[in-house]
C-alpha cells in the first residue's frame, strides 16, 4: 500500500500540498502535474517491470495531447475511448481473454508472460473514458491542457480512486478553499481515520483470512467458514476505505474535494441501496458510462433487466481478470434483478423500496448475507470457492 509509507507523505503529499497553496493560480494545475508524474515513476521503478512499468506514464502524456482533438459529437471522443478501453485490456486482460479462447487447444500461444499492471490502471482508464464520453455529449468542457494533466495526474486519487470527474474537479482546481487551518485539520483527521482503519482493523481482519487453503477449508467447522466471510467482508470493507479516507484527506489539504466512496453501506436493508453506498465514485460512473448509453431503465422489462446484468458483469470484470470475478459480477447482478423485480411487484419502485420497520431487521439480515455470499467468489479462485461452498452447505 503506497499509502501508508513515509515517502507518500514527506515526499509527494506534504510538499505538493503546501507548493499548491502558495504558488500562483495559474500554475497550480502544473504542480499537480509534475508532482504526480514523478509520483507515478518513482512507485512504479519499485515495481516488478520497473522502469518499462515507469515508462507508462507516457500514455498520460498521448492522453493529454489527444484530448485536444476531441469535440462535441466527434469521431475523435469515440476513438480516445476506443483506445482506453485497448489500454485496460492490454495491460489487465490479455492473458485471460486469450486463455478462455485457447483452453481447448491447450497451452496459450498468445500467453504473455512479461505483463505488468501499470499504477492504477482500472483508475486513471476509467476517467479517460468519462472525459472523452462527456466530451462528446458536450457536458463538460474542454478544461486547458493545464487543468487537464492535473486531473490525470492528481496522485492523491491516481492508485485507488475515487473516480473524479473533470466538471467536478476544474472548479475546485481554480478556485480551492482558503481555508488553510480548516482544510488541514480535516485532511489530517481523514488521513488519520484512514490509517486507523489500514492497520488497526484492515490489517489486523487480513492476518485472519489470507492464506486460506482447500485443507484449511475442509479442516474448518461450519461456523467457522461462516466466520471467515464475515471477517472477509468487513476486511475489504475496512481495507478499501481506508484507501479512500485517505485520499479524500490528501485532496483536502490541498483545498480540493474529491467525491465520496462509501457510506455505511452494510447497514443497507436492499441490494439496490447497498449499491449506492458502496464504491459509490464506481457504481455512478456505470450507472452514467454503461447502464444509461445501454439504454437504461427505458424499454421493456427483460431488456432493462439485461442492462442491469451486463453493468454487474462490468464491475465484476473491472475489480480482477478471472472467472470468479465474472461469477461475482453474475451474483451481484442477479441480486439487482431479484430486487428490482420484487420491488415493482410489491407495487413499489427500487427507489422508494424502504421496508417498514417490522420489515427492516429481516430485509437488512437477507442483504448482508447475499452479499457476504458473494465475496467467496470474489476472494477465491473457483475451484475453491467451489469447495468451500460444498463444506460449508453440504460436506
Amino acid at each position: 500500500m503506497i499509502f501508508n509509507t513515509l515517502s507518500y507523505f514527506l515526499l509527494f503529499l506534504l510538499p505538493c500540498a503546501v507548493a499548491f497553496r502558495v504558488v500562483h493560480a495559474g500554475i497550480k494545475p502544473w504542480i499537480c502535474a509534475l508532482f504526480g508524474i514523478v509520483f507515478f515513476v518513482y512507485f512504479s521503478v519499485s515495481e516488478l517491470h520497473g522502469w518499462l512499468a515507469a515508462a507508462c506514464v507516457f500514455i498520460f502524456v498521448w492522453e493529454s495531447l489527444f484530448r485536444q482533438f476531441y469535440r462535441p459529437a466527434h469521431w475523435t471522443c469515440l476513438a480516445g475511448i476506443l483506445i482506453s478501453v485497448l489500454i485496460l485490456f492490454v495491460f489487465k486482460y490479455w492473458n485471460f481473454a486469450t486463455g478462455l479462447f485457447t483452453q481447448p487447444f491447450g497451452e496459450n500461444p498468445f500467453h504473455w508472460s512479461g505483463i505488468f499492471l501499470p499504477l492504477g490502471v482500472s483508475f486513471f482508464t476509467f476517467e479517460f473514458i468519462h472525459y472523452a464520453a462527456d466530451r462528446y455529449k458536450g457536458t463538460v468542457e474542454k478544461g486547458t491542457t493545464g487543468e487537464y494533466a492535473a486531473f490525470i495526474f492528481f496522485f492523491p486519487t491516481m492508485v485507488a480512486g475515487p473516480i473524479k470527474r473533470f466538471q467536478d474537479f476544474a472548479p475546485c482546481l481554480r478556485n480551492p478553499s482558503r481555508n488553510w487551518s480548516l482544510d488541514w485539520n480535516r485532511g489530517i483527521t481523514r488521513i488519520l481515520a484512514g490509517l486507523v482503519k489500514k492497520f488497526a482493523l484492515a490489517d489486523l481482519l487480513t492476518s485472519m483470512t489470507d492464506h486460506l487453503n482447500t485443507g484449511d477449508i475442509l479442516a474448518a467447522e461450519r461456523w467457522v467458514l461462516c466466520l471467515w466471510i464475515l471477517a472477509y467482508g468487513w476486511k475489504i470493507y475496512f481495507d478499501f476505505s481506508a484507501y479512500s479516507d485517505i485520499a479524500i484527506g490528501s485532496a483536502r489539504l490541498f483545498g480540493i474535494e474529491t467525491p465520496e466512496n462509501f457510506d455505511w453501506p452494510y447497514i443497507r436493508t436492499n441490494i439496490t441501496d447497498f449499491w449506492r453506498h458502496w464504491h459509490i465514485s464506481l457504481y455512478r460512473w456505470l450507472v452514467d458510462y454503461v447502464f444509461i448509453p445501454l439504454g437504461g431503465s427505458r424499454g421493456t422489462k427483460p431488456f432493462v433487466l439485461r442492462n442491469l446484468l451486463i453493468v454487474m458483469l462490468v464491475s465484476g470484470i473491472w475489480h480482477g481478470a478471472g472467472a470468479n470475478f465474472v461469477v461475482w459480477g453474475m451474483w451481484h447482478g442477479l441480486l439487482l434483478i431479484v430486487h428490482r423485480i420484487w420491488s415493482q411487484r410489491s407495487g413499489a419502485t427500487v427507489e422508494k423500496s424502504v421496508p417498514s420497520r417490522l420489515h427492516r431487521l429481516p430485509a437488512w439480515l437477507a442483504t448482508y448475507a447475499a452479499v457476504n455470499f458473494g465475496w467467496v467468489f470474489f476472494c477465491m479462485d473457483l475451484d475453491t470457492a467451489s469447495v468451500f461452498l460444498w463444506r460449508l452447505f453440504g460436506g
